[in-house]
């Protein structure tokens, strides 16, 4: 079993910052990646950032230069530094993390969603 531990979301104004972690625990030989998704009422979920266990870094065109995804592999945690919140924002983010488990097995998992609103 791995858990994803979210954090940091919240009410922001316009050309605000927040910066959302996740920590994940549990039986984890290797994190392949780790990323964030967000979906919006009505819409389906969808990529934010990822990173990978080289340090690649892929962002969806409407976050490139805004936000920033950064991991700390010696906590199994990752950051999403986001810069000049725009109200499109606004979503639950869900962080998500991939790899491999102590018995060898494949794992893929989301955190339950952290809250983020931006106000106009």
């Amino acid at each position: 079993q791995v858990q994803l531990v979210e954090s940091g979301g919240g009410l922001v104004e316009t050309g605000g910052s927040l910066r959302l972690s996740c920590a994940a625990s549990g039986s984890i030989f290797s994190i392949n990646a780790m990323g964030w998704y967000c979906q919006a009422p009505g819409k389906q979920r969808e990529l934010v950032a990822v990173i990978t266990s080289d340090g690649s870094t892929t962002y969806a065109d409407s976050v490139k230069g805004r936000f920033t995804i950064s991991r700390d592999d010696a906590k199994n945690t990752v950051h999403l530094q986001m810069n000049s919140l725009k109200p499109e924002d606004t979503a639950v983010y869900c962080c998500n993390a991939r790899g491999l488990t102590m018995a060898g097995t494949e794992y893929n998992y989301w955190g339950q969603g952290t809250q983020v609103t931006v106000s106009s």
